[in-house]
């Protein structure tokens, strides 16, 4: 990408994929995660790789703040300790590592979020099948191609329509903020 031209269709293909976010699934989303909150419940976020690392930029978000201060916010990354990450992959399999989790942590009415940009991620499906036989809420993160989606209720399902990690990624952060944004202007009233 040494060529200005090159840089100038990432940055056309990187609008184009945050211009594909859904406000009426971003609003959703905040109110689902909001109302659980509320009711005294968490939100439990997971992702391999760069979705990992989102994963614990969402949950640095409520458990700190966003832009306000308020109250912190119960929220958990799943992808924060490597003790049980390991001990997981090496006992059970890589497969298992947030489904192992989910069932030790969340509780009926928590908020699950899976983030992969693939939507194929066998270990964040696992975790999100768990979460639903537990009677958690589910939220989705992907790209297009994925298979993820499915999973959650479509109006919490938040597709970015790009096949490029990297542009998904993007977007996915671009989302959490909105979300982290909507959701503290709930808890500060301005919602």
């Amino acid at each position: 990408m040494n060529d200005p031209k090159e840089i100038s269709l990432y940055i056309d293909d990187g609008n184009r994929a945050r211009s594909s976010l859904s406000p009426q699934h971003i609003l959703r989303v905040a109110d689902v995660m909001t109302e659980a909150l509320r009711s005294g419940r968490k939100i439990l976020c997971m992702g391999n790789g760069g979705s990992a690392a989102d994963s614990q930029h969402f949950v640095a978000e409520l458990v700190g703040r966003f832009e306000a201060e308020r109250r912190a916010l119960p929220a958990i990354a799943l992808t924060s300790n490597s003790s049980i990450t390991t001990a997981i992959a090496n006992d059970y399999s890589y497969e298992r590592v947030f489904a192992r989790q989910v069932e030790a942590l969340a509780k009926e009415g928590d908020v699950v979020v899976g983030i992969s940009t693939s939507g194929n991620s066998k270990n964040v499906i696992a975790a999100m099948e768990s979460a639903r036989q537990i009677g958690c809420k589910l939220v989705t993160l992907t790209g297009e191609k994925g298979n993820l989606a499915w999973m959650a209720d479509p109006m919490c399902d938040i597709t970015v329509l790009s096949s490029r990690t990297s542009i998904i990624q993007e977007a996915h952060i671009c989302a959490i903020h909105m979300i982290s944004k909507i959701i503290e202007d709930n808890f500060l009233g301005k919602g």
